[in-house]
């Protein structure tokens, strides 16, 4: 029994602390592999944060049912977790000392650098991972310099091990550049997820000069890629990136698969529009039907219309990539009509939810504890005032 209730939570990754005179103080639990300590009130979410970003892979079975693509590519069989780990203590040597940030900022002053701070990464984000490499990278010749004075107890990184940060730098690149495009929210996002994921798909391909590490970690990458991308709406984003005139040559999907874009939106052109529950009253059915029979040239006329509309479409040229879609079909849309309304659907939906996360975050800035009484007009005159004051 005393076994069971010396049992921490997250699976024993805490154990709860013991007192002096043998019993068990389940208000405190200690991190068994850092040995701090944690008030615990019957919830895990500050447990769960802690191993995310101190001990990312160790918990990564208990902090998340399913790992992030950070924890499945960059784990121990990866070649890099050797020399992230030694990065993260040199990062920690310098972010944990004034002192030390100091003497940096002099060498790098010395150099003709530019005085920066190095960055921690949180194990679980992969741009603040990229940042960190970047930053020593940058600042290998300082940092240098500058443990060469001091007496620490750092292991400092190899030749061969710069040279593994130097090619994650370089895959890392790539995401980072996705993450930005699709978590945008002042541009059309939606049909840009497929393009630019088969352009990561092509990054990610092995060449001959990948050593085995690099190997492993673009063929885990792409695996884990492909799982994900199973679970996501695939039907809506190959309707948004054809209606996307930047992509509309779908170059991004299977030649198998494009025909079949075009039939779905053809489809889509032949059902009946919904209507609206307030409807307008209107000349009786009967009448109309005879003066929609009147003015038909030919039955299968309507029939062929909307594949006349996607002829259309498809024989214009494809705009730069630079150029807004929307903009387009504000300036086409007596031109294809039929399709302007699918193309307003589709493309304002964003990609991923970070527009709305972000949008969270600044009311949780707002709202604290100190200000906690707000009316919810006034929150909204706040979040307004910063979108506002932001755009500035």
């Amino acid at each position: 029994m005393e076994l069971e209730q010396q049992v921490g939570p997250l699976d024993g990754e805490f154990e709860f602390r013991k007192n002096k005179d043998g019993t068990i103080n389940k208000q405190i639990v200690i991190c068994t592999h850092c040995k701090k300590e944690f008030q615990f009130h019957r919830t895990s979410s500050s447990l769960k944060y802690h191993l995310n970003a101190k001990h990312a892979f160790v918990g990564a079975s208990t902090s998340s049912a399913t790992p992030g693509l950070r924890q499945t590519t960059l784990n121990e069989r990866s070649g890099f977790v050797g020399a992230l780990a030694k990065c993260r203590k040199m990062v920690g040597h310098f972010k944990h000392s004034p002192a030390n940030t100091a003497e940096l900022q002099v060498e790098q002053g010395a150099l003709g650098q530019k005085e920066e701070p190095l960055i921690q990464d949180v194990p679980t984000r992969w741009n603040s991972t990229l940042e960190m490499v970047k930053r020593l990278i940058r600042n290998q010749a300082a940092i240098k310099a500058t443990l060469d004075q001091q007496q620490h107890k750092l292991v400092m990184l190899t030749p061969p091990e710069w040279d593994k940060i130097q090619r994650l730098e370089t895959l890392l690149e790539p995401c980072r550049y996705l993450t930005e495009i699709l978590g945008g929210e002042a541009y059309v996002s939606c049909s840009v997820v497929l393009p630019a994921l088969c352009h990561l798909r092509r990054v990610m391909a092995v060449s001959d000069e990948d050593p085995a590490y690099v190997v492993r970690f673009k063929a885990k990458f792409k695996e884990d890629l492909a799982s994900r991308q199973e679970h996501t709406n695939n039907a809506w984003l190959k309707i948004a990136t054809a209606l996307d005139p930047r992509f509309k040559d779908l170059k991004s999907l299977p030649k198998t698969d494009r025909e079949a874009v075009w039939t779905t939106l053809g489809g889509m052109l032949r059902s009946p529009p919904r209507r609206s529950a307030h409807t307008v009253g209107g000349p009786p059915k009967k009448k109309m039907n005879i003066l929609l029979q009147m003015g038909s040239d030919s039955e299968s006329e309507e029939e062929v219309q909307p594949d006349r509309a996607i002829h259309r479409y498809r024989a214009e040229p494809t705009t730069s990539m630079e150029d807004c879609p929307l903009q387009w079909w504000s300036s086409h849309a007596g031109a294809h009509d039929k399709l302007a309304p699918l193309a307003r659907k589709y493309l304002a939906t964003p990609a991923s939810t970070v527009p709305c996360e972000r949008l969270f975050s600044v009311a949780g800035h707002i709202v604290q504890k100190k200000r906690s009484a707000l009316l919810s007009e006034n929150v909204d005159k706040l979040v307004c005032l910063s979108n506002w004051l932001k755009d500035e």
